[in-house]
């Protein structure tokens, strides 16, 4: 079993940026593939970024590419989503998730494509 715990979640006003960190207890996630997603009220869960089980190869949504960055710490089992250039758009829930038996190289845009999932951190963005 792998609990994931989300933090770093909170209010900002646009333009400004947050870091969101997603501690994992349990097991090792150092050679999962870790992904974020998040929720808007009223909206269907979406892809946000994720990272590979092999070679670190990182994917965005086109909504979030060149400002917001995924990476992870094995040596903290931790996985990282820096946010820059906030928007208002950007406000949901994030949620974080661990793959550790899929595609080693695959994007992993499904929720359904994880076996753990953790309860999410809530990021307001202000205009």
């Amino acid at each position: 079993q792998v609990q994931l715990v989300e933090s770093g979640g909170g209010l900002v006003q646009a333009g400004g940026s947050l870091r969101l960190s997603c501690a994992a207890s349990g097991r090792t996630v150092g050679n999962a593939r870790m992904g974020w997603f998040r929720q808007a009220p009223g909206k269907e869960r979406e892809f946000v970024a994720s990272i590979s089980r092999i070679g670190g190869r990182t994917y965005y949504a086109d909504s979030v590419k060149g400002r917001f960055t995924i990476s992870r710490d094995n040596a903290k089992n931790t996985v990282y989503l820096q946010m820059n250039s906030l928007k208002p758009e950007d406000t949901a829930v994030y949620f974080c998730a661990a793959d550790l038996t899929g595609s080693a190289f695959g994007v992993g845009k499904n929720w359904g494509d994880y076996d753990y999932r953790g309860q999410g951190t809530q990021v307001t963005v202000s205009s």
